[in-house]
């Protein structure tokens, strides 16, 4: 008779643990979040923005190989501490010279440049101008691209965006949409026809179109498209809380909190919110997939992250044109990155609907 006192939190993880979708997709995005916080740690090029300009190799095939010699730079780099170097990274100490051969000569090392494939050329610096460990060879797993940065390092980067645009815009439309749905629902009346009415006029405008338009308004760059994803997705929300409150406000302990004189916000807040939270996870983590989608989109048409930070969609934005040429790894990498972030939110709301036994929230 055990069963009989399982707690329905217990329930709801064996059967979110029992999905054969919903744990992958956990663990990718688990993964995903990991490899955003410390990103700067685990990416080759640790500059910010991983935006460490070698034009020398640009556009090399994945697996590209070649020795670097570093060189220190005029200007002097304070040293970052792990905070700082974990939110921005670190300034390059040294500047990266691709060379083909290197010797030492008295107090000189003379080596040859790295220009293009097949062509080099004689150069000579002082040794004292070099580090310590003087030329370090370098493998760049999924190749460069035409500026000659690391993939893998802008990829990994990138994951911040797409990972912070679906929070803040989630966050962004479930306070908006919770609030407004809420008031509907409960209220009804001239509140709700007011609120119907906006739902509807936004609903009918294309998501595109509309990101474009608030774009316009608050202007490009960082910020500006996770407010602009936001501000577009609080509709489903919206619509998903007034159906949900309708269907509860009329429920007998919520007659009872009227009849005990509760104010109508501590009723919503404390008595009929927390009754939804199941179908609001849910469209949250499909809200989730969509954000990094869209935010995708505008930053490939150059209306969202502006250069030189690594946005996936910028990164395809910049790269596509290899598809059919000699490199297509360029442009399906964040491809690919965006593709299985995507799945992975799909599939844990997939998992989070069937173990809260919600209906029609997705």
């Amino acid at each position: 008779m055990v069963h009989l006192f399982r707690r329905p939190k217990s329930v709801f993880l064996q059967r979110l643990f029992k999905n054969r979708g919903a744990i992958p997709g956990l663990i990718l995005i688990c993964c995903a979040v990991l490899l955003a916080v410390f990103a700067y740690f685990l990416a080759p090029d640790h500059s910010p923005n991983a935006n460490r300009i070698i034009p020398e190799i640009g556009s090399k095939k994945p697996g590209f190989n070649i020795l670097l010699l570093k060189v220190k730079r005029d200007t002097r780099i304070e040293e970052s501490g792990f905070f700082e170097r974990m939110i921005n990274g670190t300034e390059d100490t040294y500047t990266y010279i691709p060379v083909v051969s290197y010797s030492f000569k008295k107090d000189s090392i003379i080596y040859q440049k790295f220009v293009d494939e097949g062509i080099t050329e004689r150069k000579a610096i002082a040794s004292s101008l070099s580090a310590s460990q003087h030329c370090i060879s370098t493998t760049f797993y999924l190749g460069t691209d035409k500026f000659g940065r690391d993939i893998l390092s802008r990829l990994i980067i990138g994951s911040r965006i797409s990972l912070e645009v679906g929070l803040i815009a989630v966050l962004i439309s479930l306070t908006i949409g919770i609030a407004l749905g809420s008031l509907a629902g409960y209220f009804g009346g001239r509140i709700d026809d007011i609120i119907t009415w906006l739902i509807n006029v936004i609903w009918s405008i294309p998501t595109l179109l509309l990101v474009f338009a608030i774009t316009l308004v608050l202007g490009k760059g960082f910020w500006q498209v996770f407010i602009a994803v936001g501000l577009t997705m609080w509709v489903n929300v919206a619509r998903l809380v007034r159906g949900q409150v309708l269907s509860i406000r009329e429920l007998e302990y919520v007659e009872a909190a009227r009849a005990l004189g509760y104010q109508p916000g501590r009723i919503i807040f404390k008595h009929i919110l927390p009754n939804i939270l199941g179908p609001v996870m849910v469209i949250s983590a499909g809200n989730f997939a969509s954000a990094i989608v869209i935010e995708a989109g505008l930053s490939f048409l150059g209306v969202g992250v502006q250069p030189p930070q690594p946005s996936w969609g910028l990164m395809i934005k910049e790269n596509y044109n290899f598809i059919i040429t000699h490199n297509p790894m360029l442009a399906l990498a964040p491809g690919i990155a965006i593709m299985l972030l995507v799945l992975s939110f799909n599939l844990l709301g997939n998992g989070l609907r069937d173990a809260l036994n919600v209906k029609g929230a997705t």
